[in-house]
């Protein structure tokens, strides 16, 4: 019995808007959207495709009526491609993203943001050349 992690589903009051958002920071496309869903990815996720190999995740932003209530347990992490983590930081509020912790430490290198919703995600260390 195999199974491929396919989805990372994100609980939130507005998928549609979410959605955007993620869309603008990650430069995805909404994929597929229903009532109260929307998935967004690099790729169309094909059957043929996922049942071959393990393909890149596609978050899927789904309609609850509860907000958050806690610290998430669940964050994205996103490394920038074609700039500094300095200015991929600086960038991230035009899209309505907020500085929560600077994250900064002898141990850490990263900068937790939140979203437009309060999820928090962290910014990693770049990998543009």
């Amino acid at each position: 019995m195999t199974s491929r992690f396919t989805e990372l589903a994100v609980d939130c009051h507005d998928p549609e808007g979410l959605a955007a958002s993620w869309c603008e920071v990650l430069d995805f496309e909404v994929i597929d959207r229903s009532e109260g869903k929307v998935e967004i990815g690099s790729w169309v996720p094909t059957v043929e495709d996922v049942r071959a190999r393990q393909m890149p995740l596609t978050p899927l932003f789904v309609r609850v009526p509860e907000g958050r209530t806690v610290k998430n347990r669940l964050h994205l992490d996103v490394s920038p491609v074609d700039g500094s983590t300095e200015d991929e930081v600086t960038g991230l509020p035009g899209l309505g993203a907020t500085k929560t912790d600077a994250g900064r430490g002898s141990d850490r290198n990263w900068v937790v943001m939140a979203d437009p919703k309060g999820n928090e995600f962290r910014v990693l260390r770049t990998l543009a050349p």
